[in-house]
């Protein structure tokens, strides 16, 4: 019985020790990749912001537009809110091609 001991004693040293050392490297393993998330986060975070794409302009109204009937006038307002909405036109551009929609 002594022998059987003594085996059953060795085995819970060798899986004790496995263990250990299986925990160690995992702990080990998982600080390298903290550090490297770090790391990778902090040169995302120096990158410079990527420059915002060039915007769209509509084309300019004729020099002397005709006179609109009022449902030409408020498809062309109608179209005008849409692009303002789609943010190719800025509150001037809006306001100045609105000012020559309702002066037609």
């Amino acid at each position: 019985m002594p022998g059987l001991m003594r085996a059953v004693a060795r085995t819970a040293v060798v899986a004790g020790t496995a263990t250990a050392t299986a925990n160690a490297v995992n702990r080990r393993q998982a600080s390298k990749n903290v550090a490297a998330y770090d790391d990778a986060q902090a040169q995302y975070d120096q990158q410079a912001p990527a420059p915002a794409p060039a915007p769209v302009y509509a084309a300019p109204a004729p020099a002397a537009p005709e006179a609109m009937d009022e449902t030409d006038q408020i498809s062309a307002l109608e179209r005008l809110g849409q692009l303002k909405a789609q943010g190719i036109l800025t509150d001037e551009e809006f306001a100045q091609q609105k000012a020559q929609v309702l002066a037609s």
